[in-house]
């Protein structure tokens, strides 16, 4: 019989992540607030429930790719949540991006019915998930590590451990904040090459073997330029957590600070 997976949050990744699993052959069943998604899934075979707690009672490996904090504490331990529904031994994996703290939170509160949780970040956008090349960083039990793994090579071509459990989030943090100052040093550069007269696409290869190089700059005509006219909320509300580790920590960070406030667009591929 095939692992029982429950898969909850069906956003532009999160449906993507979903529909690998069920393609690879696992038993899933998916939740999203929204029917549209849900309908999709559906027609590929995968269950539908109507509740995070009807998740948890199906499932032996539970994946959430939620908005944020928030949204992850409800889905696990809110009202009808997934703790509500799952017995001893399910596995929970958190996607979203979220503070450390919330998943070890979340996690002792878990581990009182048995339960485990491991915070299994992510990064490579949507176009990652479509194409199955996800990269994860996960914290947390090495044995839950193992025993997830199947799951997550649904999507991802890279996974890594990072270490104890919240230290998938930290990476990921850390690895956002160097991110979006690539992003912000291709922003400015691009444009003021645009202002100038610079042909773009020769610039591109120019920097490509040029101390500039980055993959930002290898990929901007491709993929990011686009997004200047996206909606910049998703992209501001994605570094709260950044900004909020680095704020604990005491780790001073005012380019990423600075990037949250003034790059234009919204939803870049993380």
């Amino acid at each position: 019989m095939s692992t029982r997976v429950g898969f909850i949050g069906l956003g532009a990744m999160g449906k993507n992540i979903a529909t690998n699993i069920q393609v690879a052959g696992f038993d899933l069943m998916v939740y999203d607030l929204r029917q549209g998604p849900l309908d999709d899934l559906a027609k590929l075979g995968a269950k539908v429930a109507r509740s995070n707690r009807e998740i948890g009672e199906h499932s032996e490996i539970v994946a959430l790719a939620v908005p944020d904090d928030r949204a992850v504490d409800a889905a696990i331990a809110g009202e009808d949540g997934v703790l509500e529904g799952a017995k001893p031994g399910t596995l929970i994996a958190i996607h979203s991006t979220i503070h450390p703290n919330t998943a070890k939170r979340l996690a002792e509160r878990a581990s009182a019915q048995g339960v485990t949780v491991i915070d299994a970040q992510m990064s490579g956008g949507q176009t990652g998930a479509e194409a199955r090349t996800l990269c994860f960083m996960v914290g947390g039990d090495r044995a839950a590590f193992e025993r997830c793994r199947p799951v997550l090579e649904a999507s991802g071509t890279n996974i890594f451990h990072m270490g104890a459990l919240g230290m998938g989030a930290a990476a990921k943090a850390s690895q956002q904040a160097i991110t979006v100052i690539n992003v912000m040093a291709a922003l400015e550069g691009f444009r003021m090459a645009e202002k100038a007269g610079v042909d773009l696409d020769s610039f591109q290869e120019l920097l490509g073997v040029s101390a500039g190089k980055s993959y930002m700059t290898d990929n901007w005509m491709q993929r990011y330029r686009r997004m200047e006219t996206e909606d910049p909320r998703p992209f501001y509300r994605g570094l709260r957590a950044v900004l909020s580790l680095g704020f604990d920590l005491d780790v001073p960070m005012p380019a990423t600070a600075l990037a949250q406030q003034t790059i234009p667009w919204g939803l870049m591929e993380e």
